[in-house]
């Protein structure tokens, strides 16, 4: 994307359910409350701009322990359900591409640029991000309107905040222009082109090898 473009933007509100606030898998970072405040700001932004609004639901069969059709748990937490929307997808499985026909309706509508945010950043949102990159659309994700939990398996430990730093420059890197919800209303109302970057400056800066940009986003 160049400062000369103007995308044609959807917002995808990937499972922002109860689950993830009140239910059994609650988001640790950053602060669920604030993560759902910037997604409200992010479909109010959306509406006044034309942009049109897709909600998906995360749905699992009524005996699942997690987002089981119907259960409190599965329900759009009512910052998402009160606000109007364009399309509804239910899905089952991470990505909101598979199984959904979510790429023939923004075909249709020849968007050519989703801004994600929702939950969670490292399953659901990479997901649809790197569905997406090769569906050949150009994503934003909104960082500080997502989140992320914690986990400990036979791999090992990572903190919730360590999952999504690093899942945040993974996806800076090449899948997405990672941003805050701030930058984006700003990107939105002036066109400013975000920061997109590469698998090659990132690890030149990495060894300082490339010290001639200024990141704004990393602060």
């Amino acid at each position: 994307m160049t400062a000369s473009t103007t995308p044609k933007r959807a917002l995808i509100v990937i499972d922002v359910q109860n689950e993830y606030l009140t239910g059994d898998l609650p988001i640790e970072y950053p602060d669920p409350q604030q993560s759902v405040a910037h997604i409200g700001v992010a479909m109010d932004t959306a509406r006044a701009a034309g942009i049109p609004v897709i909600v998906v639901q995360q749905t699992s069969p009524a005996a699942s322990p997690l987002f089981a059709i119907d259960s409190e748990g599965w329900q759009l937490h009512p910052v998402v359900a009160s606000r109007p929307r364009d399309h509804y997808v239910r899905k089952t499985l991470p990505s909101a591409y598979a199984e959904t026909g979510l790429a023939e309706w923004l075909q249709e509508r020849d968007i050519d640029t989703l801004t994600v945010v929702g939950f969670m950043t490292h399953n659901c949102d990479a997901s649809t991000i790197n569905h997406a990159l090769h569906n050949g659309t150009a994503v934003e994700f909104l960082h500080d309107a997502s989140g992320t939990v914690s986990y400990r398996n036979q791999a090992g430990l990572a903190s919730a905040e360590d999952i999504h730093r690093v899942f945040s420059v993974v996806l800076q890197s090449r899948f997405a222009a990672v941003m805050s919800t701030r930058e984006w209303v700003h990107s939105v109302n002036t066109g400013a082109a975000p920061v997109r970057d590469n698998i090659y400056k990132s690890n030149q800066r990495a060894r300082g090898l490339l010290k001639d940009e200024v990141m704004r986003q990393v602060a």
